[in-house]
């Protein structure tokens, strides 16, 4: 069975950092793009970055430029997601998505034809 896992989250204090990793297990992730999400309370899931299959190129929402950070490792089947300065604002469940080799003008859309998604992680921010 083909799937992505994301894991990593947990809860830290604001100001903290984490990395999420994203985990493909049944597909092979060097073929495919790879896009993180995220949804926060009572809001519909939002674009933070997205990296080709090759990572060499990689996209991120003007609003996540500052403190996101996303990367892969096609020998491990991973992708990561470095988050610093966190915030209470920050805290919700995030996900890595899967798709096509490049990530595409419109891979921050979550009605991006994504093959793959993964459950998702919780991040909690609080003091």
């Amino acid at each position: 069975q083909s799937q992505l896992v994301e894991s990593g989250g947990g809860s830290v204090h604001p100001g903290g950092s984490l990395v999420l990793s994203c985990t493909a297990s049944g597909l092979r992730l060097a073929d495919y793009a790879v896009g993180w999400f995220r949804q926060l309370p009572g809001k519909g899931r939002e674009g933070i970055s997205c990296i080709d299959s090759s990572g060499r190129n990689s996209y991120y929402e003007d609003s996540m430029k500052d403190r996101f950070t996303i990367s892969r490792d096609n020998a491990l089947n991973k992708a990561y997601l470095r988050i610093v300065g966190l915030k209470s604002d920050d805290t919700g469940a995030y996900f890595c998505a899967a798709t096509g080799l490049f990530c595409g003008k419109t891979w921050s859309s979550d009605r991006n034809p994504y093959d793959y998604w993964g459950q998702g992680t919780q991040v909690t921010v609080s003091s």
